[in-house]
């Protein structure tokens, strides 16, 4: 099989991860930061485009680097309406919607347009591999205790999807026909419930579900929280924050490094230990939901994420999880490997290139319309 050579791009607050591949071999790797008071010089995420191009380049420059010959350039997406996974090429609707942030404003947007900016000027494809936008759920995992209030897909679903094909392969099987957990344990938590390829389950990260994570506060008693968005003390601001950047460990240990937990840990501090092993029972307390989602009908358990280093949550979360199925620890992200190979799926033919329409794969149920 050709050695396919992509060019990945993630770009992030402030930064953007680039990396270059030649097959499944990473040969050049850079984290590019970005100064964040040059940053605030742009009134609009789309104004950065042209300085993380340059900057992009620059970096490349300086390595000995070339995009010549590059076979696909490969971006993080983002800002589209919610769509079935797999690996999109950015056509104009694509282009269009994460020029708007049609659905989010974020710096992830400027991913599928640097792959397009960067195939126009050097050739080769452009795409867009699982971005944030994918939903695959089912409809009962839709509905809430309030009508008009649904769930929907908010989760790490380029790392879970790669996690996913990559363990199949270890056992000679293919990810669309197993039934997998995987528990992506870093700055958030996401549990979910892959099922023959589709993930039909899952927490929502972003508006407050599952367990909580070091920085996000999970689910919640609701009358408890309305109680403190009506008691005068916190902005609506405050409170957003508190769902998704100063919940979780933060909110309990000041601190959403969980090595810095251990440290509290290990110095002796029990209130570290009680929220540190409460927040390993929650995500064992997901897992076990996303089996019963599964039928009990479960291939295996997957622990990936930055905070699966820690062999005491993988021992923990085995114990705990054991008697489902067979626990397996992936450690670390996998998202520019994850870019990268789904480019080279399409390819090789491996898989069918997806088109983008701009029409969501849900968007609420007909009997609310």
């Amino acid at each position: 099989m050709k050695a396919y050579k992509v060019f990945a791009i993630n770009p992030g607050s402030t930064s953007t991860k680039i990396a270059m591949f030649e097959g499944d071999k990473e040969v050049f790797s850079k984290n590019v930061s970005h100064d964040a008071e040059e940053l605030k010089k742009f009134a609009e995420i789309n104004d950065q485009l042209p300085y993380r191009k340059q900057m992009i380049l620059d970096e490349l420059a300086a390595a000995g680097q070339t995009l010549e010959g590059v076979d696909a350039f490969v971006g993080r997406g983002g800002g589209l309406v919610n769509i079935a996974g797999g690996t999109y090429t950015v056509n104009d609707q694509l282009l269009e919607h994460a020029r708007v942030g049609f659905t989010v404003k974020h710096p992830a947007t400027l991913g599928a347009q640097l792959a397009h900016e960067f195939a126009g000027q050097y050739g080769g494809a452009a795409f867009v591999v699982n971005p944030p936008d994918v939903d695959e759920f089912i409809d009962e995992a839709r509905v809430t205790g309030l009508k008009g209030i649904y769930r929907e897909s908010r989760i790490h679903a380029l790392n879970q999807k790669e996690i996913g094909i990559r363990y199949a392969k270890t056992l000679g099987k293919k990810y669309e026909e197993m039934n997998l957990i995987i528990c992506h344990i870093g700055g958030g938590i996401s549990v979910t419930a892959h099922r023959k390829g589709k993930m039909i389950d899952s927490n929502d990260i972003a508006q407050g579900d599952g367990p909580m994570a070091p920085t996000r506060c999970g689910a919640l008693p609701v009358k408890d929280v309305v109680k403190m968005c009506f008691s005068g003390k916190f902005t609506e601001r405050q409170m957003y924050d508190k769902i998704t950047k100063t919940g979780g460990l933060v909110d309990h240990l000041g601190t959403s490094d969980a090595r810095e937990v251990c440290k509290m840990i290990d110095e002796g501090s029990q209130y570290a230990k009680l929220i540190y092993d409460a927040m390993i029972y929650q995500i064992a307390k997901q897992a076990g939901a996303m089996a019963a989602a599964l039928e009990g009908d479960v291939d295996g358990i997957i622990l990936t994420g930055g905070i699966s280093y820690d062999k005491y949550v993988d021992a923990e979360l085995t114990r705990k999880l054991k008697f489902i199925a067979s626990v397996t620890v992936m450690a670390g992200e996998f998202e520019m490997e994850a870019l990268a190979a789904g480019a080279i799926r399409v390819l090789s033919g491996e898989e069918q290139p997806k088109e983008y329409t701009g029409i969501p794969c849900w968007n609420g149920f007909d009997f609310d319309k």
